[in-house]
């Protein structure tokens, strides 16, 4: 009798411990999810306290970017970034600094909320507010087919920023051939040349109305391009101001909380 309890025991124990194993496998499975999207800003730096010589000009605080307002959880015209990517993109800045550019930051850290506003004013082909200025080729019902829109942004993720650069002689942009957020062909990187080489080949075949941009145009491409190359970015091949840092902290986690200065 004695034998069969301590027999029944162990089966209870050893049930109850596949259920706990179980159970914690789960736990651990949520938790990640959990994590991803979060709302933990702890591992973020206002960039210009890395990166003080940055101008800038964050156009989804104001009203023109290619929706036409404020976009949801942009709180204050600010910059934000994991530490890691402002730190590379700092080694960029004295790296432009040393050539007369300053750079000019359009967008770096977005919040998901963010992102879906982008996704809902795409959904609502009626308003066109903005294609002259953005879009001007393309039918706005096309956006998400061609994947201008998209549902997660590696901007959620901390690490990827937008930007151009200032010219100090000039105290003006450098003339890169086409607007921050324009939707096309006109915006790759190999637009009328090789980005690999850095030769300009005037081929502006996929221009859908034949536009083009100067080999002056497309060298100054090139020079934000190779310096941000050389310090640790990856580019986009459909927008030249668009780099990712290769080695990002977080690359599976889209973050929630707003942009707006951190007070560290």
């Amino acid at each position: 009798m004695k034998r069969m309890k301590l027999w029944m025991l162990a089966a209870i124990l050893l049930i109850s411990g596949t259920c706990v194993f179980t159970s914690c496998k789960k736990s651990t499975k949520d938790t990640v999810e959990a994590v991803s999207p979060t709302d933990d800003s702890s591992q973020f730096v206002n960039l210009t306290d890395i990166v003080p010589d940055a101008i800038l000009e964050i156009r989804y605080y104001g009203t023109y970017n290619f929706v036409g307002q404020r976009i949801d959880g942009y709180e204050q015209p600010t910059a934000l970034m994991t530490r890691q990517a402002a730190e590379a993109l700092k080694a960029v800045s004295d790296d432009v600094l040393a050539q007369g550019y300053r750079l000019k930051i359009y967008d770096a850290y977005r919040p998901q909320k963010g992102v879906d506003h982008f996704v809902r004013w795409a959904a609502d082909v009626q308003a066109t507010e903005m294609k002259p200025y953005f879009y001007p080729d393309l039918d706005k019902s096309v956006l998400f087919k061609q994947d201008y829109i998209i549902e997660k942004s590696g901007h959620t993720r901390g690490s990827t920023v937008d930007l151009t650069l200032f010219d100090m002689q000039t105290e003006k942009e450098l003339d890169m051939g086409g607007t921050f957020d324009w939707f096309g062909p006109e915006s790759h990187p190999d637009f009328c040349g090789n980005p690999e080489t850095g030769e300009y080949t005037a081929d502006n075949s996929k221009s859908p109305t034949g536009r083009s941009i100067t080999a002056e145009q497309f060298a100054h491409r090139m020079i934000l391009r190779r310096a941000m190359l050389a310090h640790g970015f990856s580019p986009l091949d459909t927008e030249w101001w668009h780099f990712t840092l290769k080695d990002e902290p977080f690359p599976d986690t889209y973050f929630t909380f707003p942009v707006k200065q951190l007070n560290k």
